[in-house]
């Protein structure tokens, strides 16, 4: 079963959610985008997986422009390297936070789980995909060709042919997969295992295992440096964030975030490379570090729990989910600070930022 964590953590914190310098709040539950149209700037996804829906977001203007339904229980969103399709992952697996007893859970629904398909111009849902079971977050090949899925309750992760809509390959990885990023050149996968603490590395050329390393404890996000030779892997449990060489896949040095309740979870790197973003979870906060020196060098006050984040293509602003207040914080990424608190559905999960195409 999905491990679904997330709701173990949500009861304690549900009283104390607010919007920490939040100036603008909007929520608009519609298929059109007029108050974005004729904007320039790129949209935002964001998904809600309690709400089974997906919050679009027009960065230029900081509204949002539509809501629609994708499909159970969605978790990763990603945008195709074309900017025309929108994926999101669905999953009909019941949540089962740390210490459930899965006999008392309902049965999965097997037929719930994909990769739904979004049109990014009509914002209608074209098809499903299969994706294996209970996929939770995933990687859109830098040609557009592939996908890789991590399957959560497998200890698996699917490689999915888009054209075709076939799976190529079921790969085996740690138990409880969850973040999948691909090297900037598209040769090597990474996927992390929550529950062995580590990373597999997977030959895309071959679609096979070619090797596993250890990270922090329970690590979730992975993202890679535009360059493509470093690897930024969060460590929930460790509080802490691991460098590792993308080439000999070592790490080479691990970052501790500092602070009551930091749990790092989502990670995004600047487009300069010059700047890690993490999400603290119930920290609170995201945090910044200076790849150069490998410390944090501010942290900036969010929304409840934010999980999912995701920068602009010049970097400019940040956007980041928070999970336990329904809401997504829009970040001025060079002041540092929260300029507007954005309504989302219910659980907002996964952040992913794509260019207008109408």
């Amino acid at each position: 079963m999905a491990c679904g964590d997330r709701e173990s953590e949500r009861a304690d914190e549900e009283s104390a959610a607010a919007e920490s310098g939040g100036e603008e709040s909007a929520a608009v539950k519609s298929g059109a985008d007029a108050a974005g149209r004729g904007a320039a700037g790129p949209l935002v996804y964001v998904t809600n997986e309690d709400s089974d829906d997906l919050t679009i977001i027009d960065s230029e203007r900081d509204s949002v422009v539509a809501t629609i339904a994708v499909g159970k229980r969605p978790r990763g969103v990603q945008v195709s390297p074309d900017g025309r399709t929108i994926y999101v992952a669905v999953s009909g697996s019941p949540k089962a936070p740390p210490g459930t007893d899965e006999e008392t859970l309902p049965p999965p629904d097997k037929s719930a789980d994909g990769i739904a398909v979004v049109d990014a111009a009509t914002h209608e849902v074209r098809a499903k995909l299969p994706g294996g079971s209970d996929p939770e977050q995933f990687a859109v090949h830098p040609d557009g060709s592939r996908i890789y899925v991590s399957n959560e309750d497998a200890a698996t992760a699917t490689v999915l042919d888009v054209a075709s809509g076939r799976v190529l390959a079921t790969i085996p990885v740690g138990v409880e997969p969850e973040g999948v990023a691909i090297r900037p050149d598209g040769k090597v996968v990474y996927v992390s295992a929550e529950t062995d603490h580590d990373i597999t590395v997977i030959d895309t050329e071959t679609n096979r295992p070619v090797g596993r390393f250890v990270v922090g404890e329970r690590p979730r996000a992975i993202a890679f440096s535009p360059n493509g030779t470093r690897a930024y892997v969060t460590s929930e449990l460790g509080s802490t964030v691991a460098v590792v060489d993308a080439a000999t896949h070592k790490v080479l040095h691990t970052i501790r975030l500092e602070g009551k309740n930091v749990k790092p979870m989502g990670v995004a790197v600047a487009p300069d490379g010059q700047r890690i973003y993490v999400a603290t979870g119930r920290g609170g906060s995201v945090a910044v570090i200076d790849v150069g020196t490998n410390e944090v060098t501010g942290t900036i006050p969010v929304g409840t729990r934010p999980w999912g984040i995701a920068l602009t293509p010049d970097g400019g602003k940040l956007y980041a989910a928070n999970g336990s207040g329904n809401d997504v914080s829009v970040v001025d990424a060079a002041q540092g600070r929260v300029i507007a608190t954005l309504s989302a559905g219910k659980g907002p999960w996964g952040v992913a930022v794509g260019p207008r195409t109408r």
